[in-house]
C-alpha cells in the first residue's frame, strides 16, 4: 500500500517557498495567536506574550504621538498665521510626521524580517516600539536619508549583532537618536528646534525651555519673558520634538503601563525623585534659579522616564536595582542639563549611560543579597 504523506504547505519549511517561512509566519501571526504553545521546560506559562505588550506600548504612545502631531501644526500656525482651525493644524502635523514613522518602518523591519530569514528564525515583534519611539525623540526636519542610515545603525549594531530582540543592552530608539547626534550634528535641533516647512519657504524656527537654562540665574526670567509657563510646558503648547511635549498625554501612556504591569514604577518614581534632588542642589548652589520640578515638565524628561528608561531588557531587572537604576537615570540627565550649556537636553545621555550601568547595578545588588543571606545563615 501507497504511505499517504502530507505535503507541506507553500511557506512551510520543506515546502516551494519554504525560504520565506519567517516572513510569511510574522505576518500570519501579526494578529492572531499562533497554534503553539509551550509544553515542557521550566518557563512561564502566561497569555502574554511579547507581541502583547509591545502593542501595550505603542498604544501607551499613541496619545503622545497625536498630540505632538497637532503640536507641529499648531507651532507653525503661531509663526506664520497659517493653518487655523485645530484639524487643518493636526492634518499638517500628521502630513510633516508621517514620512518619519513609514522610514522608521521600513527600514528598521526590513533589517529584522531579513535577519530573521537568515537565522531561520521567527521575526521578534521588538521593533514595533523601537520603530514608534524613533519618530518621536527626532527633529522633525531630520533628513530622510539621515533617518534610514540612523535607523539601520541602531537595529543592526544595536540589536542583531548582539542576538535581537531581548539580547540588547542599549536602547535601540536612543542609540538612533545618539547616532544622529554625533554623526550629523548641524542637522540636529540644538537650542533652536524646527517647526515648520512649507512649499520652498524658509524653516521658522523657535527657542524651546531648556535652551534657557544656560542662563544660570536669569533663566527664570528668560522663560517667563519668552512665555514659558510651567502650564504651556506640563500641556505641551510648546516647541519640541512630537513626543516629548505633553507630560499630560505622557502621563496617559505611563497609567496604561503601570496598570497593565508592562513597564515598572519604581523606575518612574526613581528618575523623578533623582531628578528633583538634583534640581534642588542645583537651586541650592546658585547654579539656576529655575525650580526643582520645572525639570520634570521640560525637554525629554518625561518622555524618556516613562518609555525609554523602563524597558525591560535595557533596565535593571532586580527590584532594588531598579530604584538605583531610576535615580541615576534622573540625577544625570539634569546634571548634564545644569553643568553643560553645550548639550541643553541630557535625558539622552542618561539613559544609555544607565544601560551601560544596569548589570553592574544587578550584579551588586545580587551579590549583597547572597552575602547578606549567608551572613544569616552563619
Amino acid at each position: 500500500m501507497e504511505e499517504n504523506t502530507v505535503k507541506p504547505g507553500l511557506f512551510e519549511k520543506g515546502g516551494k517557498l519554504g525560504w520565506l517561512h519567517s516572513s510569511w509566519d510574522a505576518f500570519d501571526t501579526f494578529l492572531r495567536v499562533p497554534a503553539t504553545v509551550t509544553s515542557k521546560g521550566a518557563h512561564v506559562r502566561d497569555a502574554v506574550d511579547i507581541k502583547r505588550v509591545m502593542i501595550i506600548v505603542v498604544l501607551a504612545l499613541v496619545p503622545a504621538a497625536l498630540f505632538g502631531m497637532w503640536n507641529v501644526g499648531y507651532q507653525y500656525n503661531l509663526a506664520t498665521g497659517d493653518l487655523p482651525g485645530f484639524w487643518n493644524q493636526f492634518f499638517w502635523g500628521l502630513f510633516k510626521v508621517l514620512p518619519l514613522f513609514l522610514v522608521s518602518y521600513i527600514v528598521g523591519l526590513g533589517i529584522e524580517f531579513a535577519s530573521a530569514q537568515i537565522k531561520g528564525e521567527e521575526v521578534n515583534e521588538g521593533y514595533l516600539v523601537s520603530g514608534m519611539l524613533i519618530p518621536l525623540i527626532v527633529p522633525v526636519d531630520v533628513p530622510l536619508w539621515m533617518l534610514a542610515i540612523a535607523t539601520a545603525f541602531a537595529v543592526i549594531f544595536g540589536k542583531e549583532v548582539f542576538g535581537g530582540t531581548g539580547m540588547n543592552f542599549l536602547n535601540p530608539a536612543l542609540l538612533c537618536r545618539a547616532f544622529l547626534f554625533f554623526s550629523y550634528p548641524s542637522a540636529m535641533s540644538g537650542s533652536q528646534v524646527w517647526i515648520a516647512h512649507r512649499c520652498g519657504a524658509d524653516a521658522v524656527t523657535g527657542a524651546t525651555p531648556l535652551s534657557y537654562l544656560s542662563e544660570g540665574q536669569g533663566a527664570m526670567d528668560a522663560l517667563s519673558n519668552a512665555g514659558f509657563s510651567f502650564w504651556q510646558m506640563f500641556s505641551g503648547i510648546i516647541p519640541g520634538s512630537v513626543g516629548e511635549t505633553s507630560v499630560i498625554a505622557i502621563l496617559i501612556g505611563a497609567v496604561i503601563l503601570i496598570w497593565t504591569g508592562v513597564a515598572s514604577w519604581k523606575i518612574m518614581v526613581s528618575s523623578v525623585a533623582g531628578g528633583l534632588l538634583i534640581g534642588w542642589l542645583g537651586t541650592l548652589c546658585n547654579a539656576t534659579d529655575i525650580p526643582a520640578y520645572y525639570h520634570l515638565v521640560m525637554g525629554g524628561f518625561a518622555l524618556g522616564s516613562v518609555f525609554m528608561a523602563t524597558d525591560p531588557v535595557t533596565s535593571a531587572q532586580t527590584e532594588c536595582g531598579k530604584w538605583i537604576y531610576g535615580f541615576l537615570v534622573g540625577a544625570i540627565a539634569v546634571i548634564v542639563r545644569l553643568f553643560n550649556p553645550g548639550y541643553a537636553e541630557g535625558m539622552m545621555l542618561a539613559i544609555l549611560l544607565g544601560n551601560v550601568f544596569a548589570p553592574i547595578i544587578d550584579h551588586c545588588v545580587v551579590s549583597a543579597h547572597i552575602s547578606r543571606r549567608a551572613k544569616k545563615i552563619a
